[in-house]
């Protein structure tokens, strides 16, 4: 089979290998659309913490299974899933209490081990979430980015009418928007670069903000008919965004950190204190957030053209990979095509 491997930071390259065999409890996956995240361009740059060389990319899959292991028992053979990349220990504290998506020992398909840019995959079994006829196969591949924004919105607990405010307007940003209003949120989005402000606009149809307006809490609080964010959902990575978010939620208010900062943050804590916040993390996706996005793709409510503005040919994307991916700034998001 093709495999597109990143031998080294900088050195992305197809290579012929074996189709992996299966364990028992594998089911082979004929990789069908893979999207692109900013993982996969870190990874390429050297900027991905916690990552080892060579290294397969690619954990946003949509593949049909076309062999099983001897022990599945619910996939089945010519049907299509979404991969859950997030393989759990299944023995730590938070496995078992099924927080799998923040497992002590995670490993993840396209980070920890070979991922989805190759023709094939063994994937287990419990990480396949089979896929409704009605969606394509970019969609597929687009669950599992929608599931970070649907795990974020979950642990917000989003409620009808709530004045949610989500900062950073990149596909997770996008996602949390998305899902955040189809859970009835009053949603507004907030992002520097003046092109994904737009699109986000056109797409959604909701309110987007400039942070960098010395104006920005009073604009938020014409959005929400006087008052601050009741939640704030940051999906940058940026520290003084994240460090900001304390000022722009009302009193009682919560804020659930999406993007990862590799560094310690600030909060001014009387701030903090007065408005006694709710402060969360959010990571990964569980099941439950894949099949949860899937039902609303299904529905209608999400789909593709939310966030994809490029698709690539597996066997040709890898030859201008720095020029065509990493390096290309009017990407918002990219599904492979196979």
């Amino acid at each position: 089979m093709k495999t597109l491997i990143c031998q080294q930071p900088h050195q992305i390259e197809y290579i012929e290998r074996d189709i992996p065999s299966l364990k028992e409890g594998e089911a082979l996956l004929k990789t069908r659309a893979v999207g692109i995240c900013g993982t996969d361009i870190h990874a390429f740059a050297g900027r991905q913490p916690f990552f080892s060389y060579p290294r397969v990319l690619g954990h946003e899959i949509c593949g049909v299974v076309e062999e099983t292991g001897s022990a599945c028992t619910r996939v089945k053979k010519g049907l299509r899933y979404s991969v859950i990349p997030c393989i759990p220990c299944g023995s730590c504290a938070a496995c078992q209490e099924g927080k799998t998506n923040c497992c002590e020992n995670v490993s993840l398909y396209g980070v920890h081990q070979d991922g989805g840019f190759s023709e094939y995959l063994a994937v287990r079994e419990e990480n396949l979430v089979e896929l409704p006829s009605s969606l394509s196969d970019n969609a597929g591949a687009l669950v599992e980015c929608f599931a970070i924004g649907a795990h974020a919105v979950r642990r917000a607990d989003i409620r009808p009418q709530q004045n949610v405010l989500i900062v950073g307007a990149g596909p997770i940003g996008l996602a949390a928007a998305a899902i955040a209003k189809a859970k009835g949120g009053r949603v507004v989005v907030a992002d520097i670069d003046a092109g994904r402000r737009q699109q986000i606009s056109e797409k959604l149809a909701v309110a987007t903000l400039d942070p960098t307006l010395q104006s920005y809490p009073e604009d938020l609080k014409a959005c929400f008919d006087g008052q601050l964010a009741c939640v704030l959902m940051d999906a940058t990575g940026n520290k003084a965004s994240m460090s900001r978010s304390v000022d722009l939620i009302r009193h009682g208010g919560k804020i659930v950190f999406i993007g990862l900062y590799i560094g310690e943050l600030q909060l001014d804590d009387p701030t903090f204190h007065k408005k006694e916040t709710t402060l969360l993390a959010s990571r990964n996706a569980t099941r439950e957030d894949f099949e949860c996005v899937i039902a609303l793709m299904a529905d209608g409510v999400l789909h593709e053209g939310l966030m994809v503005n490029k698709e690539y040919d597996f066997y040709s994307f890898g030859d201008g990979y720095k020029e065509d991916v990493v390096e290309n700034k009017k990407l918002v998001k990219g599904v492979i095509k196979f």
